[in-house]
Formats: structure tokens, sequence, C-alpha cells
């Protein structure tokens, strides 16, 4: 059975319904993962840029994971090198979609996956609009780098992390309202099955 919203979020004396209270507190959890990200990979963008040169290696951990300062104009792999403003227009695309999402979420995780997206997602346009060379043209700092791979920062994590739960959660059938796809033999009655 899904969950229906009722027309008013207040009950006859203007105390939230258990309903809306849990659309509330899933609302926060979203913004508190979404902020927690963004501040996260910015202090850390702006901590690399004032404590490191750019092309400096740092050992962290060696030989697993080391510090290495680039700017990146491209994508992941820094594929797209010359069309910076691409990514700059799907980006800013991309958080107006998770917005829009955010808004029918009635799950937990979905809440979770979606706010570490928006943050990572938002990470990265920051730099696009705000760093050199210039507006909507910016180069993303990325500077974890692990062994035989891309060099990527705290954003690029968030939204890599969060794609794999959605990937999950639409493989899983479970949908933003919480509810999750009916069996075969369920669906052919018209049957959800709760989280």
């Amino acid at each position: 059975m899904t969950e229906t919203e009722p027309t008013r979020p207040e009950g006859p004396h203007g105390v939230l319904t258990p309903t809306a209270a849990r659309a509330r507190h899933r609302g926060w959890i979203s913004v508190l993962v979404f902020v927690v990200g963004y501040v996260l990979d910015q202090l850390t963008k702006r901590w690399v840029e004032t404590t490191m040169t750019e092309g400096q290696v740092t050992d962290v951990l060696p030989p697993v994971l080391r510090w290495h300062f680039i700017r990146n104009p491209g994508a992941a792999f820094s594929i797209g090198e010359d069309h910076t403003w691409v990514f700059t227009i799907i980006q800013c695309s991309v958080a107006v979609v998770v917005v829009v999402l955010l808004f029918r979420v009635r799950s937990s995780v979905w809440a979770v996956a979606l706010g570490g997206l928006l943050g990572g997602v938002l990470g990265n346009v920051t730099d696009r609009l705000l760093r050199p060379p210039g507006f909507g043209v910016g180069h993303v700092v990325d500077f974890i780098a692990l062994p035989n791979f891309a060099i990527f920062n705290i954003a690029d994590s968030l939204i890599v992390c969060s794609m794999i739960v959605i990937v999950l959660l639409m493989f899983t059938g479970r949908r933003l309202d919480g509810t999750r796809e009916a069996s075969e033999q369920a669906a052919g009655s018209g049957r959800d099955v709760e989280d």
C-alpha cells in the first residue's frame, strides 16, 4: 500500500501530521548532506590552493594515497578540456533536476543520495563559475591521487558515491516515495510493497 500525502501538512490544531513531519525530516537530511559535502569540498580545495603549488605531489599514505594539485578544465580523466562551458551547462542542468526531485523524495536513502549528488555537482559548478580563467570556464581543483587512477576531489567523490547509491536504488526498485516496485506477481494486481 502506498502512503498518500494529505492536502494540508497540519492536522486540525496546526500540528504537523506524522507524514508531513517525516517529509520535513527527509528534507533536512538532504540539506545536511548537501551542506556538509559542499562545504567540505570547498574548504579542501581552498586548503590545497593555499598550502600547495600547482603540480606539487605530497605523499599521504604511500603508495596508495597522494595529494597532487592540478587544475582540471575538462571532465573526468580530463576529457573535453576545450569544452569547459559545456560541462558548466550540464552541471547546472543536473543541479536543477536534483532540486526538483528533492521535492518529491519521501525516502531517507534517496534524500541522502540526492543531497550528496547536489553537493558534489554544485561544488564543481562553483569552480567552473568562480575560478580562473573565467566565469563559466573555470578550472576545477583536483588533488586526491590514487595509483593508476584519475586525480579527483571531494565533489567528484560525492557524485560517484551518490550515483552508485541511486543506481542501486533503481535496480532494487526503490522509488522516490519510499515504496518498492512490486514483484512480477504483485505487479499484475497493482500492489506496491513498502520499504
